[in-house]
């Protein structure tokens, strides 16, 4: 999916939502277990009950690999239910790769070629030659790691150097000579706030892969305010406030109307800053 195709989505859906498939087996309603394959069956719900209000779907990585086998089973069925029935929705490997380059080359295989997801979240801490294997695949993205949420953030990402460069800072000016607005986004965590608007000082037109609204504590009126460009240029990620918001029968009901809620406000969002 190219960036226009994107934009155009947003619009006519009238939503930036990504729904976070963090799929814990030990958090699914217990009814599911019954099943073949319990993280297949609650994702296809899920996924049946928010498809219509969100843009995108992300399935973290680790929620899978933890189950072996089968949760690559159970991830690579959830991707081909997501390109079958729903075509335009994107779909983000949050993976976090990024290795010496050959090994790196391999990843993006694996993720663009063989499972066929549009974008995968890499870590950019070893350089360019860990980064750019990435992006040699028409119509996919890599999504950097810029600044997130978490409290150790402080212990790398906002480090200065001697002119007051701070390293998510020198991440975000380096990385724009490997890649464009067109193939590559940047993680930036929902409760970074104030410091979207230092963000696209520096990249105005890249899209932002937010995480952090709902469970995490992040305001989406904050993110929007400061980090929405002219085209919107985020995508904002949900996962336990939509996925988990029941754990009954009915929780992908729930699920839909936890995230039509979100929908809502995205959509008033979109018309304040006169994109749709």
């Amino acid at each position: 999916m190219n960036k226009k195709e994107l934009i155009e989505n947003i619009k006519r859906k009238k939503s930036f939502l990504c729904v976070g498939l963090d799929t814990d087996i030990q958090k699914i309603p217990s009814h599911l277990l019954k099943e073949e394959d319990p993280v297949f069956a609650f994702n296809k719900a899920i996924i049946d009950a928010t498809a219509a209000y969100c843009i995108a779907y992300k399935p973290n990585l680790a929620f899978y690999e933890s189950n072996g086998t089968k949760g690559w089973a159970s991830l690579e069925k959830t991707v081909e239910y997501i390109r079958t029935r729903y075509p335009d929705q994107f779909i983000i490997a949050d993976a976090k790769r990024g290795d010496i380059g050959n090994t790196s080359a391999m990843y993006a295989r694996t993720f663009f070629i063989e499972m066929d997801v549009d974008s995968l979240t890499v870590a950019p801490y070893m350089g360019e030659d860990s980064v750019t294997p990435f992006l040699n695949y028409d119509g996919k993205w890599v999504i950097l790691l810029a600044l997130t949420s978490n409290k150790g953030a402080n212990d790398l990402q906002l480090t200065k150097d001697n002119e007051g460069e701070r390293l998510f800072e020198k991440v975000l000016r380096l990385s724009q000579k490997w890649g464009n607005d067109e193939n590559m986004m940047y993680v930036v965590g929902a409760t970074q706030g104030r410091m979207f608007a230092d963000i696209r000082n520096i990249v105005p037109d890249h899209f932002l892969l937010v995480p952090g609204i709902g469970a995490q504590g992040g305001s989406l009126e904050e993110v929007c305010r400061y980090g929405m460009n002219d085209t919107c240029g985020l995508i904002v990620n949900s996962s336990r406030a939509i996925i988990y918001a029941d754990n009954t029968e009915e929780y992908a009901q729930r699920a839909g109307i936890e995230a039509l809620a979100v929908q809502k406000e995205m959509e008033r969002q979109l018309t304040i800053k006169g994109i749709i």
